[in-house]
Order: C-alpha cells, then sequence, then structure tokens
C-alpha cells in the first residue's frame, strides 16, 4: 500500500513538471502564447498516464518506477526538445508514443522470456549483420559511416544491434556456472571464445564505422555481463589489457582516433575547427551556472548537434546545473530499479538479459554525458528518452519493456 502511495505522488509530481514546462512554452512563444504547447502537454500527460494505468492495473506485480523514472526522463527530453525545435519535438512525441506502445506491447504479448535462451544462433546471426550494415552500406553523418536510408526512412544499424547483442551474450553465458562444474580452467576458458570473437567483430566493425561511442558502449555490455556470468575478475582485467592494445592500435591506424584524442586533451586549441562542438558545449554549460538562465532565455542553439548529441548542455545552460545533476540522478534511479530485476529472475538467461539492458541504457548516459563536459573523448550517441532520436527512443523502451518483464515473471516489489 505504502508503495502504490508513493508511485501515485511521483505520478502528480510528472504531471506537475509536464504542466510547468509545456506552460512555460505558452507564454514564451514568439509574438503570441503557443497553444499548440498546451495541446503537447496535455498529449504527453495522458500518454503516461494511460501507460501507468494498463501496467498497474493488469501487471501488477513487476517494477512499477522502472515506467514511471523513463517517463519523467521523456517528458524533460521533449519539454527542452519543443523549445529547440518544435517539429522535432513533434516527431519526438510520435516516437515516445510508439516506445510506450512498445513497452506496454511487451509486457502484455511476450510469453515467460526464459524461453528465448535456446535461440543464441539466430541473435548471433542479427548481431552480426546489424553491426556490418553501416560498413558495406551506410553513409556518413557527422563523422561516423553508421547510418542506413530505406525508403527515405534512416535508422542507425548498431541501436537494434545492441538488443541482439546482449540477448546473445545472455543466451552464450546462461550456461556458464553450470557447464563449468569439475572443469579446468583452461576448458572454462574455452568456452568464453566465441563470445569474446563475437564481440571483438563488433567491436572492429565500430572502430571502421568511426563509431567510438558504441565501441565503448559494446565493451562495457560485454564486460559487465562476463563479469555477471563468471563471477571471475581475471577476465575483467585480461579484457580491459586487450581493450587497451586494441585502443592503441586503432589510435596508430586511424587518424578520426588520434583526432578524438587529441580534441579531448585540448579542446580550446581546436575550437575554431574539429573542437567547435566541445567548445561550444562548455560555453554552454558554464553560461548557465547552477540555475540556468531560464527556459527560452539562451543560447543553446550555437551549441552544433544540440538536439541530439549535446541535448545535456542545452538543459544545463537554459535549466541550470541543478538540473543537469537531477537528471543524473533520475538515471542512477531507473538503473538501480533495473539492477534489482536480475535479483528476482528465475533463470541465468533472464538475470543476464536485464544486466546487459540496464547496463546498455547506464553506459550510454555515462559515455555521452562523459564526452559533453569532456571527460573523455567525444562520442556521438544520443543520452537515452531526452536526445531527439526515433531509433534510440524506440530501443530503449523496448530493452525497458523486457526488464519490466522479467520483473513480472519474477517476484513482487510489494
Amino acid at each position: 500500500m505504502e508503495s502504490i502511495k508513493e508511485e501515485k505522488k511521483l505520478l502528480r509530481y510528472t504531471y506537475l513538471l509536464c504542466i510547468v514546462l509545456f506552460g512555460n512554452m505558452f507564454f514564451i512563444g514568439k509574438g503570441s502564447f503557443d497553444k499548440g504547447a498546451i495541446i503537447m502537454g496535455a498529449i504527453i500527460c495522458l500518454i503516461f498516464m494511460y501507460s501507468h494505468f494498463i501496467i498497474r492495473r493488469f501487471f501488477p506485480d513487476g517494477d512499477k518506477y522502472i515506467l514511471l523514472f523513463s517517463n519523467v526522463l521523456a517528458v524533460i527530453g521533449m519539454g527542452i526538445l519543443y523549445r529547440l525545435d518544435s517539429p522535432t519535438a513533434l516527431k519526438q512525441l510520435i516516437y515516445y508514443t510508439i516506445g510506450i506502445a512498445v513497452f506496454i506491447l511487451v509486457v502484455v504479448l511476450f510469453p515467460s522470456l526464459s524461453k528465448f535462451g535456446k535461440y543464441k544462433y539466430v541473435y548471433l546471426v542479427c548481431t552480426l549483420l546489424l553491426m556490418s550494415m553501416g560498413t558495406f552500406f551506410g553513409k556518413e553523418v557527422y563523422g561516423a559511416k553508421n547510418w542506413i536510408s530505406i525508403g527515405g526512412f534512416s535508422f542507425q544499424p548498431t541501436e537494434f544491434a545492441k538488443l541482439s547483442l546482449v540477448a546473445y551474450l545472455a543466451a552464450a553465458l546462461q550456461s556458464y556456472g553450470k557447464d563449468s562444474l569439475g572443469k579446468s580452467e583452461k576448458m572454462k576458458f574455452k568456452a568464453l571464445l566465441e563470445p569474446g570473437i563475437v564481440v571483438m567483430i563488433s567491436l572492429g566493425f565500430m572502430v571502421i564505422q568511426k563509431d567510438l561511442g558504441s565501441a565503448l558502449l559494446f565493451f562495457a555490455i560485454a564486460v559487465t555481463m562476463l563479469y555477471i556470468a563468471t563471477s571471475n575478475f581475471k577476465y575483467i582485467l585480461l579484457c580491459l589489457a586487450l581493450f587497451m592494445i586494441g585502443g592503441f592500435i586503432s589510435y596508430k591506424l586511424f587518424g578520426h582516433v588520434r583526432l578524438r584524442v587529441m580534441i579531448w586533451g585540448d579542446p580550446w586549441k581546436y575550437g575554431h575547427n574539429e573542437g567547435l562542438q566541445i567548445v561550444q558545449s562548455l560555453i554552454s554549460i558554464a553560461s548557465g551556472g547552477l540555475f540556468g538562465t531560464g527556459l527560452g532565455l539562451g543560447y543553446p542553439n550555437m551549441v552544433p548537434v544540440v538536439k541530439s548529441d549535446f541535448i545535456f548542455s542545452a538543459i544545463c545552460e537554459e535549466m541550470g546545473l541543478l538540473t543537469g545533476l537531477a537528471i543524473l540522478i533520475l538515471f542512477f534511479l531507473l538503473f538501480y530499479r533495473c539492477m534489482r530485476v536480475p535479483i528476482y529472475s528465475k533463470d541465468n538467461f533472464t538475470r543476464l538479459l536485464a544486466v546487459g539492458y540496464s547496463t546498455m541504457i547506464a553506459a550510454q548516459v555515462l559515455v555521452i554525458v562523459g564526452g559533453v563536459v569532456g571527460a573523455i573523448p567525444l562520442t556521438g550517441i544520443t543520452l537515452p528518452l531526452v536526445s531527439a532520436g526515433g531509433s534510440s527512443m524506440i530501443i530503449t523502451f523496448f530493452s525497458l519493456g523486457i526488464i519490466q518483464k522479467i520483473s513480472e515473471d519474477g517476484r513482487s516489489y510489494e
């Protein structure tokens, strides 16, 4: 009962956040009141009210905070996107609606996910095909050759490859503990060769496509799932050593890798050309201070690619560093709720699946925010649920739907 009260309280706060954000847009409309902001805000409130009702009413056993936290983040994203460019925000609303529908359909229609652990080689084929598509058929956008256009619709195959890679690793590693009983250390290591080769091939494709963000993301997912499956820290050290060797080789072989590292080392030196993005991002964040310039009162559009890769900069400029910190806390809470799910999973496959998708979201946040603030070399990936991007929104909600389904199949969270 106490949990239900807390959920309702958070739901009311989410409504209030949506009203404040889009109410602000209504009053700062150019030349006159912006009625579109009120309409969009009302639609968003109806969508997450409906989604919460369906999950709470018909599937009461799982963790309801996963959907609540993801809705809060999506509301903030659509609010800042509406301020930056209302047509982009409208598209994001459509993707958000599709994402919520996918989330609900996964929970409603999918049978117990334990049955899907036997399709390891299906996931393997899907992973390799999706990883390679950008290399052979992709077009270069913002320096990375990772976009595919089919019938006027553009998407990143690597976004979908994240799903299949996690599923493959979960299927490949699910029996490690059982199969390794009584076996020598050498035989245990051999059992990890195939998934290790698949991960290395995937990372190789990402480096060739100049998609360094995805390469770092896939490595984080693979290492985390490996440690959860084996509980052997030596393997983690080996993976880190191999990653460092691969990174050094990539630095020597590929000019774009060297350029990213040089910009990271001294962005101000390249601030008028190659380092313009990160320099403008840092200026934007600094100009906002703790409390921001106020929604609609800053100049976030001076930051290149602000609607996707650098949306965190826009939020910090107009809503303040405190709001940026609040968003990171929300992501941490979402990650915490997602990582509670494997504790109650019934089998190793669903446990690893939940760990993989939880790590995927958390690592993506750390990689893009780290790049935007200059803590690590800049990478071109989106901030989940917040940045503009249809593929990212739908894939993230699909992943959260899988985690929600696993929590429904496990024990109650009441």
